[in-house]
């Protein structure tokens, strides 16, 4: 069997490591090391490195059991050098102590623990701190308050995982323990909005937690890992980009139109659910390409609520929901930078929401009917005047000012329609199957028989 010697290299340089380490280097010829980016890789002559594993692995995990494999693929005993301690956040250890292919030997070390608790004079004991894993921060930090020292963050991908796994109340600052025993060491308290982008972290970053404000969350961070191993695993998921997305976007808003019109709470937390996954999966995309985050996402949209409710987290005075939509619409414009009042309107809306927005940005500058009063009577002219000179125009007109009379009187014309439709469909089902019932052909009935179905159908609705 396979014998596998780990050692472990210690947090920094070769002059940290153990007498003991530096025996077993030069006793076993056969010699790896998982990554020859480590300060003191040096200090193993003519060892093999995984570097490449993780240059052609899709995923963490993969790179992990790939290690193991090679190794366990090696013939009578072998060195396997790893960074800092081999039973402190080394997810290769612990993988090869539960291989029955090889039997292994671990060579007490230095970890960058005892470095990072002597940088932030901490005693870890009297301060209940506990190690976690940035990659599994999610997980195994759920419902903790702190102390936490976070190892393994070694991407910006991973410090905006963390920074997603809180659900409110994250903490303000954290430390950052950076290259612990090398000359560039670093240890710096940096603001937590800051943290996935003033930090440019490698394999020797952690970062240091030591009290919350709230208990670190879990389901979204979850969730946002699930929709990267579906990308990293699934061939229908891998082939997808944010142009072949877009009309399951649109497919899925309009499936949540129709659930919260049903009423039903579990039908509306299941589309919203479909929602989210669409949200999460153009993030994920952006987040490939390095262009923003889950994490970016959420703060963007916070700030721009925050900014655009000067009523609520400023001085602005606004009594009246009419009043906060006219701030909203002028914070908007200066931020957009528009000039043109209907700037920032899509043109491929469907025809009922455009005149409806259209109209909203009209009244926004005092250009509408006062009062449903004054609505109907044009309402009635442009049906006398389609009676009269039938035209798509004329249709045209009676429409927009019918979106118009729902506008003032609260409905949304979308909606409305929606629903109207959604009623007519239902009794003409019902039609339909009292007809069956009875062995009538709906095309043979005349108007009469079809009337007397309909009333059946309204009643029994």
């Amino acid at each position: 069997m396979t014998r596998v010697v780990v050692v472990g290299l210690g947090p920094g340089g070769a002059d940290l490591l153990t007498a003991g380490t530096k025996a077993t280097i030069d006793r076993i010829p056969t010699r790896f090391v998982r990554t020859a980016r480590h300060p003191a890789a040096s200090a193993v002559p003519g060892a093999v490195s995984f570097d490449d594993v993780y240059e052609k692995a899709s995923t963490i995990d993969e790179v992990y059991r790939t290690i193991v494999d090679r190794l366990c693929a090696q013939k009578g005993e072998v060195l396997y050098a790893v960074p800092g301690s081999p039973l402190v956040a080394e997810r290769t250890v612990e993988l090869l102590l539960a291989d029955s292919r090889v039997e292994v030997w671990l060579m007490p070390a230095m970890s960058f623990l005892e470095l990072a608790w002597a940088r932030l004079g901490v005693d870890p004991v009297a301060a209940g701190a506990r190690l976690v894993d940035g990659h599994r921060f999610a997980v195994e930090a759920a419902g903790e308050r702190g102390p936490l020292l976070v190892a393994q963050c070694d991407s910006k991908q991973v410090l905006s995982d963390i920074k997603l796994a809180f659900d409110e109340a994250p903490p303000k600052t954290a430390v950052v323990l950076h290259h612990l025993g090398l000359r560039d060491e670093k240890v710096a308290e940096v603001k937590w909005e800051d943290l996935d982008r003033a930090v440019e972290p490698d394999h020797l970053t952690s970062i240091w937690l030591p009290e919350l404000a709230a208990p670190v969350g879990q389901e979204v961070a979850r969730f946002v890992e699930l929709v990267r191993t579906l990308r990293d695993r699934c061939p229908w998921d891998r082939e997808q980009t944010h142009e072949t997305l877009s009309r399951h976007a649109l497919e899925e808003a309009y499936e949540l139109v129709e659930a919260i019109a049903s009423g039903d709470p579990a039908h509306l937390q299941e589309e919203l659910g479909d929602v989210l996954f669409q949200v999460v999966f153009h993030a994920t995309l952006a987040t490939e390409d390095g262009e923003f985050t889950m994490a970016d996402v959420a703060r963007g949209v916070h700030d721009k609520l925050v900014s655009r409710h000067p009523h609520v987290f400023g001085e602005v005075e606004a009594d009246t929901a009419g009043q906060v939509v006219k701030n909203w619409e002028q914070i908007k414009r200066e931020e957009k930078g528009r000039t043109g009042l209907l700037d920032g309107i899509p043109e491929g809306l469907p025809a009922l929401l455009y005149a409806a927005k259209v109209q909203r940005k009209a009244a926004s500058i005092g250009f509408d009917w006062e009062t449903v009063a004054q609505v109907w009577p044009k309402v009635v002219e442009e049906m006398k005047e389609l009676r009269t000179e039938p035209s798509t125009d004329e249709m045209g007109d009676l429409l927009f000012a019918v979106v118009n009379l729902a506008r003032h009187l609260g409905f949304d014309p979308e909606s409305s329609l929606r629903a109207a439709t959604a009623k007519f469909a239902g009794r003409l089902g019902a039609v339909e199957q009292l007809a069956t019932s009875r062995g009538l052909d709906l095309h043979a009935l005349d108007a009469p028989a079809l009337d007397a179905l309909w009333e059946e159908a309204k009643r029994g609705s």
